[in-house]
This record gives C-alpha cells, sequence and structure tokens, in this order.
C-alpha cells in the first residue's frame, strides 16, 4: 500500500494538474496563497507567497504557484500520529456555513484525514486551508457529487446541512457505495416533518409536548382558544429554523396561523402546522451518534436562538452556544439517551428507516419535572452547537464517522477536553430580518491571535473584488474560544470580538448567562 504521505501527493498534485488545465475549480492568490511545495516528515506542505487574491483559472498562474522552490512552512494534514503508514482518507464535506468549516477544520486534524474538500464551502474555509472550497459543485445534484467524489478518490463524505439530505443525496452516496455520514431521505424526515416526529414519539411513547396538527385555520384557532395561550405554533416543514413562533396572546397566535396557512410565508413547509403545548423550562442541546441500531453521546451544549441580550426578540439560526452545559448533568443525560435518543434509534429502525449519522435533540429540561421533554429533532449537527463540540473534540473524526457508517458504534469511545468552549455568532446588522451585504470585515487574523484557542469560523463571507472578506449573509462569523472554564472562554472569545472591525455587524453579549454567575456576568460589561 502505497504510504500516507504518496497518496496525499497525489490528490493534491491530480488537484493542481486539473487547475492548469482549466479546470472551473478555483484555485486563490492572496497575501496567504497555497503553493504546493513537497513533503516534510512525510506530510504534504504548503508554502505562502505574497500577492493579490484574485480566482486564478489560467494554466500559467498555476504552473508558478505549483513550481515554487523556497522552503516550505505549513503542513495541509496536522498529523497526530506516527504511524503515516495507516490507511487515510479523503473526505468532502457538504455544506457552506460555519459547522461546516468547524467539521472541516476538525476532521483535518484527524489522524486518519489526508485531505477535506468542502463543497461550496466559503471564503474563511478557503483562506483559512482548513479544506480545499469547491465552490461551483451543485450539492443537490447527487450524480455531480458522486462524479466528483470518484475523481478525487472520496471515502467519506459529511453532510452539514439538511436540504441535501432531505432530498437523499446520502442515498444515492450509498447506493454508489460512498460512504456517507448522514441520514437517508426516509430517516431525514424527522427533521423535514414535525407531525412525522410527533407521530414517533406517540408510537414509541417519547416524552414530548402535547400537540395536534392543522390544515385548516379555523380549526387550529378553536383549538387555540380552548388550550390557551401561551402556546407554540410551527411549521411542519423545514423554514431555516424561522418556523417555530411562541404566541403570548390569542391575537399573536391567530396571527401565526394566518401567516402559514393562509399567506403561506413559508410555501409548502407552512401548509401543515403542529399546534404544541408551550413548556416552562431550560433549553439544551443533546447530539448522539448514530448507526441505525446504536448511538453513543455526544458532550452537552447549549445555544441562544433569539437575537437579543436576555433572550428578547425573535429567533434565529442560534446566536451563539457554549459547551458543557451544566443544566445537562450525568444523571439527565443518562436519562436521555433511554428514554428519549435510544427509543428513536430503535423506533426508526423497527419503521425500515435506519438513522445514520447525528441526531440533534433539542430538549427542554421542564421546570416543574426537571425532566426531559423532546421539543424537536434536527438530523445534523446544529448550528452553532457543532462549533463548541468541535473545539472540544480529541477523538479521531473520521473513524467515528465511518463506524456509524458502517453500522458499529459499539466499539466508539469518544474523547473531550475537560475545557470549556464557547462560540458568539456575528451577524449582519438586522439580522434576522433584512440586512445589507458586501460591508468589509478588517482584522480577522489579528482576532485569532488575541488570546490561546480562539478561532473565528466563517458562515456568511466571501471575497470581493479586491479579495476583502465581505459580509455575504445574516449569521457571517462564529468567534469560537477555549478556557479552563466558562468564564476564561467567555473572556477570550469576547476579547477577539473587540479586536474584530466591522461596523456592519452586531452580536449579542451575554452568551453563556445561564451558566455564568450573572454578578460575574455584570461585570463584563
Amino acid at each position: 500500500m502505497a504510504s500516507a504521505a504518496t497518496s496525499s501527493l497525489s490528490v493534491y498534485s491530480k488537484l493542481f494538474n486539473e487547475h492548469s488545465r482549466g479546470s472551473a475549480f478555483p484555485c486563490y492568490s492572496s497575501n496567504r496563497t497555497t503553493c504546493f511545495t513537497g513533503t516534510v516528515h512525510g506530510i504534504l506542505t504548503l508554502r505562502l507567497e505574497s500577492t493579490q487574491r484574485l480566482p486564478i483559472r489560467n494554466s500559467q498562474s498555476i504552473f508558478k504557484c505549483v513550481h515554487q522552490t523556497s522552503e516550505p512552512s505549513v503542513g495541509i494534514d496536522s498529523l497526530q500520529s506516527n504511524d503515516v503508514s495507516a490507511e487515510r482518507v479523503v473526505v468532502l464535506v457538504i455544506g457552506e456555513g460555519a459547522r461546516e468549516h468547524a467539521l472541516c477544520f476538525a476532521l483535518r486534524q484527524s489522524p486518519s484525514c489526508e485531505a477535506v474538500f468542502c463543497a461550496p464551502g466559503n471564503a474563511g474555509i478557503s483562506s483559512s486551508r482548513d479544506a480545499t472550497c469547491i465552490s461551483d459543485l451543485d450539492i443537490l445534484d447527487s450524480l455531480a457529487v458522486i462524479s466528483f467524489c470518484r475523481k478525487w478518490g472520496v471515502g467519506l463524505v459529511v453532510v452539514g446541512p439538511e436540504a441535501p439530505l432531505v432530498l437523499g443525496l446520502a442515498n444515492d452516496l450509498v447506493k454508489a457505495g460512498i460512504p456517507a455520514f448522514g441520514p437517508s431521505s426516509e430517516a431525514a424526515v424527522l427533521e423535514g416533518s414535525k407531525k412525522f416526529m410527533k407521530n414517533l414519539c406517540d408510537k414509541y411513547n417519547i416524552p414530548t409536548a402535547k400537540y395536534k396538527t392543522f390544515t385548516d385555520p379555523s380549526a387550529a384557532k378553536k383549538y387555540i382558544k380552548e388550550e390557551g395561550t401561551p402556546i407554540v405554533i410551527k411549521a411542519d416543514g423545514l423554514a431555516d429554523g424561522k418556523g417555530v413562533i411562541i404566541a403570548m396572546t390569542l391575537e399573536e397566535a391567530y396571527e401565526a396561523v394566518d401567516s402559514m396557512l393562509v399567506k403561506g410565508i413559508f410555501g409548502s413547509a407552512g401548509c401543515k402546522i403542529v399546534v404544541e403545548e408551550f413548556l416552562e423550562g431550560e433549553e439544551a442541546s443533546f447530539h448522539a451518534l448514530v448507526d441505525g441500531e446504536n448511538a453513543v453521546a455526544l458532550e452537552s451544549a447549549q445555544d441562544h436562538k433569539q437575537v437579543g441580550d436576555g433572550d428578547i426578540g425573535p429567533n434565529t439560526g442560534g446566536m451563539g452556544a457554549y459547551s458543557p452545559a451544566p443544566i445537562l448533568t450525568p444523571e439527565l443525560q443518562s436519562l436521555v439517551m433511554k428514554s428519549i435518543i435510544l427509543p428513536t434509534v430503535k423506533g426508526m429502525a423497527a419503521e425500515g428507516c435506519k438513522f445514520v449519522g447525528v441526531l440533534y435533540a433539542g430538549l427542554m429540561i421542564e421546570k416543574k419535572s426537571g425532566l426531559p421533554k423532546l421539543i424537536e429533532y434536527n438530523v445534523r449537527f446544529g448550528d452553532p452547537e457543532c462549533q463548541v463540540l468541535m473545539a472540544r473534540l480529541e477523538s479521531d473524526l473520521v473513524q467515528a464517522m465511518l463506524a456509524a457508517c458502517r453500522g458499529d458504534v459499539t466499539g466508539v469511545k469518544l474523547r473531550w477536553s475537560p475545557e470549556s468552549a464557547m462560540v458568539v455568532v456575528m451577524a449582519s446588522k438586522g439580522y434576522p430580518g433584512a440586512y445589507d451585504k458586501g460591508s468589509v470585515i478588517w482584522n480577522l487574523e489579528e482576532a485569532e491571535v488575541v488570546a490561546p484557542s480562539v478561532k473565528i469560523l466563517h458562515a456568511g463571507t466571501a471575497f470581493d473584488l479586491d479579495g476583502n472578506i465581505v459580509a455575504s449573509g445574516g449569521r457571517v462569523l462564529g468567534v469560537t474560544a477555549k478556557g479552563k472554564n466558562l468564564e476564561e472562554a467567555y473572556e477570550r472569545a469576547y476579547q477577539a470580538i473587540k479586536v474584530i472591525d466591522w461596523p456592519g455587524g452586531f452580536c449579542r453579549r451575554d452568551i453563556g448567562w445561564r451558566a455564568l454567575e450573572k454578578k460575574w456576568l455584570a461585570n463584563q460589561g
């Protein structure tokens, strides 16, 4: 078998040769240009060359990049093992957000990882060299993804967002003999339909909130009047994290019903709604690695969904997260596995749609009982929870994911840093409503070195024509840091944020408030 170094050289040489033939895959040059030079201690290496950042597609420029002769300075693979002869895997990550950036970063640390591609990726993933971004690969076209995997010898595909899963990308990859970490379209309906999830809970006695489903607005309003407020109205399908409304009055509840069933603000995703009892308590996020029959718990995390400090304002995709979450004690984690996760996994298998991938349970720890109830399922890593989980993971992520794909997680023992991790999301002003795009973000490199363990993970970023990183979405950056405790992680994350120069952005100032001492948090200013 060829050595890992030889195999890595073949992948990247093939990539650069493809560029030199005028491929559509872009290679970028900048004041941190990636240039292939050779190997050091068996690791494929890069050199940084100063020039302007522009998409390069002509063979002459790529040829110059490949044939630099200066001393190499940066290792691609960051091997953490002396066994360079072990078989290593080329990984393709599907997605373009901070979650996918975190996955690319974690996968790149794996001793089992030869190379990481990300499709489509974003400006931060590209400039940080955490993966090679393939911006023009249509991730909703299974044939195109399979063709790419075969061409580049991809041995594992990790699907980040839910949409490709619901459309059956994992099904098609598995049929083509390519390991896919992510559920089939049949299993992805756990997230794709809240009605399906609720029916599963009923059948397998999984604790969840009382509910009813409706397609008729009049019937929904009658039920709401009978139940009273506060009450929760949810779009049945996928609505980018915005399909849940907590109505405090009957007027708000009726407006939510009309917006979904009459006005159709969520399209087909809102043509059916779930009206659910309001649970008072504290939310938490619970992730498990699932192989179709069994599951292994990941560490706990807690996110902040609302846009404003003190959990006020509309829901967002998530404004920050931290791990571990003190609300999820070891006893509660064991109970969640026993009463929620494992019955779900066994139930899905019994229904003929085995779940493979990461199962993310949104929980409510009820105030009155202290017990967990299931709010919703997601069939992929939470965003931003993934960012703090990957910051703390110390195990080989590639091998853990491959074990799930093989249907054997029983032997997986995940190791976690004892440190705390926090991510603070920086968003474009106006989010989650209308916001402007194109504002330049400065001092990102300086922010990453302001304190130990800081990592800037990119979500909605792009390059402008001058090579500057600009905001291109609502949630734009995930400023992530670790510390010996949550207080230190908080200090490091917000210290980095102070360095970032972005007048067009904002963030919450109280991430972690549930776990931090109120007096300490108030003194942070």
